[in-house]
C-alpha cells in the first residue's frame, strides 16, 4: 500500500501509515482488552501516534509525559508537565475530522515509575480539541503537506481500558505490573514495537516514490528531443551517454533497493521471536540505506528532467522532500545506524565470501562483470570494517565509554553501510536466480553488476592493497562500467516500464504529454 500510495501522494502514504500501522496496529496487538474498533476501521475517526516530544526525539525512551494511575477511580490521569514534554509533530489538527491517538506516556503508580506505555486517547471531535487537550499547528514543512502539530495534555482523565497492554506489561487492579520483559527500556521498545514495521512502511514509501521518479525521468528522456550532431537533426535525450548512464545507475540501485525491501519484509514477517533483536536491526539498516538512496535517486531524476520537473504538477518535485521526511521519521537514519553499528561490533558475524575473491578472479578483468565475484568483494569490505570497528573500540580511552564509542563510531557506520550494500546484493542475486528466461536473466545480471561496480569502486584502493583486486582490474573498472552501460542502454525503457507505474498516472503529467 505504501509503495503505491506514495506514487501519487506522499501525504496519503504518511497518514495511512500512521493510522493503519502505528495507531490501529498497536491496538490490534493488545490481546488483553476488547475494544470496539469499528469507528477507526471505517475512518469515522482517524488515528494518530504520539511518541516524540519537543525535548525527546531519538531518545524517546526518556520522554516525560505522564499517566498516573488513580487506584480509587481505576483510571489514569494523562499530563504534560512542561513545554519540553509536549508531543511534537503528530497530525492532530481538526483536518480530516475527529481523531484519536495512542499516546506514549510514563506510567506512574503510587509514585513509582513503571516505564513507558501507550494509552488510547480521544483528541478531537467535530468541534475541535476535547477538554484538557491543546493542539497548536506547526508551520508548513517541505514535501507533501501533513497537519503537523504540537499537542499537550492538562490532567486528562482516561478509563482503565485506555492502557495498551501485552507481554511487555499488564497492570493489575491493585497497581502491580506483570511483565515478561526485564527492563523498562525493553518494555518501552516492545510498547512502541509498531515503529519497526513503520520503518518498513517509510522505506516502502520512498521506494515507490523513487521508482515513479525514475519511470517519469526515463519516459521524459525518450520523449524530449534536442538538437542532434548534424544540422537539422533531432535526437532524444536518452541517446546521450551522459544522460542515460546516470539513469541506468539509478535504475540499478532502485532494483537493488526493491529486492532488499522484499527480502527484509519477508525476514521480519517470518522471524523467530528469539531473533527479534537481529530482525529489528536488519529493518533499521535497510530503512537507512533505502531512504538515503531514494533521496539521491529522486534528486537525480528531477535534475535529468530540467526546469519542467520543478513544477509539482509534473509529478517529480515533491519526491526528494518526501524522502527527507522518511529519513527522519521512525528513527533518524544516523541514530538508528549508530545503534545498529554499536550492536554489530560484537553481536554480528560478517558474511563469508562465497568463494575466495583472490582465487581465480583477481587477475581477470572480466570477473568485474560477475555479480558473485563483486558480491564477495563487498563481503571482504564488510569484514574489514567489522575488524577495524572492534579494534577502534578497544583502543579508545579507558574508562570513557563515550570516548571509546567516538573512537569506533566512524568504522561502525562504515560497517553498517557495507552490510546494507551486501544485503542488497544478496537479495538482487537471489532474485535473478528465480528468473527462468535466459535473456531477461542476462539483462538483470548486467544491471546487478552495474550496481555492484558502483559500490565496489570507492573501495578499490584497499582491495588492491590487500590483493583482492589486481592493478589491471582497478584500471579496468571505468571501462567495465562503460561496457555494462552500453549493453544496458537499449533496455533502459523496458527496465523502467517494469516498475509498472500506472499509465493513468504517467499520462496525467503535462511534462510527458506536452510537446
Amino acid at each position: 500500500m505504501h509503495e503505491w500510495a506514495a506514487v501519487v501522494d506522499g501525504a496519503l502514504a504518511t497518514v495511512a501509515g500512521i493510522h493503519y500501522n502505528l495507531f490501529l496496529g498497536s491496538l490490534v496487538d493488545d490481546d488483553s482488552t476488547e475494544r470496539d474498533l469499528r469507528s477507526f476501521v471505517t475512518l469515522v475517526r482517524t488515528g494518530t501516534f504520539l511518541c516524540t516530544e519537543r525535548g525527546h526525539g531519538n531518545d524517546a525512551a526518556a520522554l516525560e509525559t505522564t499517566a498516573t494511575y488513580d487506584r480509587r477511580a481505576n483510571a489514569f490521569v494523562l499530563h504534560t508537565p512542561h513545554e519540553g514534554a509536549q508531543k511534537y509533530m503528530p497530525n492532530t489538527s481538526a483536518a480530516g475530522g475527529p481523531k484519536s491517538a495512542v499516546v506514549a506516556a510514563r506510567l506512574l503508580v503510587d509514585g513509582r515509575d513503571l516505564g513507558v506505555f501507550l494509552f488510547l486517547t480521544p483528541l478531537t471531535d467535530e468541534h475541535g480539541p476535547l477538554p484538557g487537550i491543546t493542539v497548536e499547528r506547526l508551520p508548513e514543512r517541505i514535501g507533501s503537506p501533513v497537519d503537523h502539530c504540537v499537542t499537550a495534555f492538562d490532567r486528562v482523565r482516561l478509563p482503565r481500558n485506555a492502557l495498551v497492554q501485552g507481554p511487555h506489561g499488564r497492570l493489575l487492579p491493585d497497581g502491580v505490573l506483570r511483565s515478561a520483559v526485564g527492563s523498562p527500556r525493553k518494555r518501552f521498545l516492545r510498547a512502541i514495537g509498531r515503529v519497526t514495521a513503520g520503518k518498513l512502511c517509510m522505506s516502502a514509501s520512498t521506494l515507490g516514490g523513487c521508482r515513479a521518479a525514475l519511470a517519469i525521468a526515463v519516459r521524459y528522456a525518450h520523449t524530449r528531443r534536442i538538437s542532434g550532431p548534424t544540422a537539422g537533426s533531432r535526437v532524444p535525450l536518452a541517446a546521450h551517454r551522459s544522460h542515460h548512464a546516470r539513469l541506468l545507475k539509478s535504475l540499478a540501485t532502485a532494483y537493488a533497493m526493491t529486492f532488499l525491501h522484499r527480502a527484509v519484509t519477508d525476514a521480519w514477517i517470518r522471524h523467530d521471536p528469539a531473533e527479534r533483536d537481529r530482525a529489528e536491526r536488519l529493518v533499521a539498516v535497510a530503512k537507512g540505506w533505502i531512504t538515503w538512496r531514494a533521496r539521491e535517486i529522486t534528486i537525480e531524476a528531477r535534475e535529468r528532467c530540467g526546469a519542467r520537473a520543478l513544477f509539482p504538477v509534473n509529478g517529480l518535485a515533491e519526491y526528494p522532500a518526501n524522502a527527507d521526511g522518511a529519513i527522519t521519521a521512525e528513527g533518524d537514519n544516523l541514530a538508528i545506524w549508530c545503534k545498529a553499528g554499536a550492536e554489530m561490533i560484537f553481536g554480528h558475524t560478517p558474511s563469508e565470501p562465497s568463494g575466495h575473491p583472490a582465487a581465480g578472479g583477481a587477475e581477470d578483468p572480466s570477473a568485474l562483470r560477475d555479480p558473485a565475484f563483486l558480491r564477495d568483494l563487498l563481503a571482504v569490505v564488510e569484514r574489514r570494517w567489522h575488524h577495524r570497528a572492534r579494534l577502534n573500540l578497544r583502543s579508545g580511552p579507558s574508562g570513557d565509554s563515550l570516548g571509546r564509542w567516538n573512537n569506533a563510531s566512524g568504522a561502525a557506520l562504515e560497517l553498517v553501510a557495507a552490510h546494507a550494500a551486501l544485503q542488497a546484493a544478496d537479495a538482487f542475486i537471489a532474485a535473478i536466480a528465480t528468473v527462468p528466461h535466459p535473456a531477461t536473466r542476462a539483462v538483470l545480471s548486467d544491471l546487478c553488476a552495474l550496481f555492484l561496480l558502483d559500490a565496489v569502486a570507492p573501495r578499490a584502493g584497499e582491495l588492491l592493497a590487500d590483493g583482492y583486486l589486481s592493478a589491471a582490474q582497478v584500471r579496468a573498472l571505468p571501462d567495465e562500467t562503460e561496457g555494462l552501460t552500453a549493453r544496458l542502454a537499449p533496455h533502459l525503457a523496458v527496465l523502467a516500464d517494469a516498475f509498472a507505474v500506472p499509465e493513468e498516472h504517467l499520462g496525467d503529467l503535462p511534462m510527458l504529454t506536452a510537446p
